[in-house]
């Protein structure tokens, strides 16, 4: 019987992708397949002339929001991804990666030549993710080493690390590639649900042994192992609070440090929680108490503390006792560490 068009399409980039798969550059070293990828350009969505315009106030939220901003710094240039380096920032920018300390004092700065799409930090180093290629620096900057995607066709979105794993979302061949720390290729993880990606929403954490990818066009968190195997998914398309609105969200996915999931919406921003299996928590934060816009927030929890990173900004929200009392994240019995109250680590 004749495979459809989808079906042999599929097998012919896999088969391209196998073909060159494995090309590694370490400083600047070429250690694999030779030849250049040419970026096939797709537009990007939520360019210049968003309505995002965020205000950024301390103090600033509503009053059904568990959470308030408490301290909040400007970068220079749009926020391109973000990660915690230490007690330190790594920020992706549109000219390369600056390292900004907690009170948001640039500490050192270099340049990434080509278009950052998303960054990671693993121990010691980062994770620069372009739209075909993966590049890795020290912390004072030195490319340690260097990959390319294992297509022309690729359209690499984010980036999660994990137990010496690197696992990268592809918009254009809608699958997960797994590599190891040294640029080896491992495995293609595919969705059994077909991962429907209609924007660059294809954001991806890990936590324990478990890898969580957002299947936004589908509106579900899908959980594997960390060698690809699918295990389950959760969510529903709606406006009401659980649920994710819109044509392709949820856009991030994070996690806290006891493994509760953090989403965040695009359309109306809206940041919340969710246990590992899908049980809805509460709703963190939403509309103005991020700072208002159509874009979606990155998120970054950390211990007590939530970060949040819109257009050229980076904040610390930080749970309020008497405010959150009246929400439903006020009177969640769970033990969580993002409910641990107001410590401004800005002063």
């Amino acid at each position: 019987m004749e495979e459809n068009k989808e079906n042999k399409e599929n097998k012919i980039t896999r088969k391209r992708f196998l073909n060159v798969c494995g090309s590694l550059v370490a400083a600047g070293g070429v250690a694999g397949v030779a030849g250049t990828l040419v970026h096939k350009m797709v537009a990007l969505p939520d360019q210049p002339g968003s309505k995002l315009q965020p205000t950024w106030k301390p103090e600033a939220g509503r009053a059904d929001s568990p959470y308030r901003m408490t301290s909040a710094f400007q970068t220079e240039g749009e926020i391109l991804g973000f990660d915690l380096l230490g007690d330190l920032f790594a920020i992706a920018l549109p000219n390369g990666v600056a390292i900004y300390d907690r009170a948001g004092k640039k500490r050192q700065a270099f340049p990434v030549e080509g278009e950052i799409r998303d960054l990671a930090v693993y121990g010691d180093l980062i994770y620069v993710l372009l739209p075909t290629a993966v590049k890795v620096y020290d912390g004072q900057g030195n490319l340690a080493r260097e990959w390319a995607a294992c297509s022309e066709e690729s359209d690499y979105c984010a980036l999660v690390v994990a137990k010496e794993n690197v696992y990268v979302t592809d918009a254009a061949n809608k699958n997960v590639c797994q590599y190891a720390t040294d640029g080896t290729f491992r495995r293609f993880i595919q969705s059994p649900n077909g991962f429907v990606i209609p924007s660059y929403t294809f954001g991806i954490t890990a936590h324990g042994d478990k890898l969580y990818c957002s299947n936004s066009g589908r509106h579900l968190i899908e959980s594997y192992t960390l060698d690809g195997e699918y295990l389950e998914a959760f969510g529903k398309p709606g406006g009401a609070e659980g649920l994710f609105r819109g044509c392709c969200n949820p856009v991030y996915v994070e996690h806290t440090s006891t493994g509760e999931l953090i989403t965040s919406e695009k359309g109306i921003p809206r940041v919340s929680c969710y246990s590992p299996d899908g049980t809805f928590r509460a709703t963190l934060l939403e509309g103005q108490a991020l700072g208002g816009g159509t874009k979606a927030y990155r998120v970054k929890p950390s211990g007590s503390q939530l970060f949040v990173c819109g257009k050229d900004k980076v904040a610390l929200f930080q749970y309020d006792k008497e405010v959150a009392a009246a929400t439903a994240c006020g009177t969640c019995t769970l033990s969580c560490p993002l409910r641990e109250g107001l410590e401004d680590v800005f002063a």
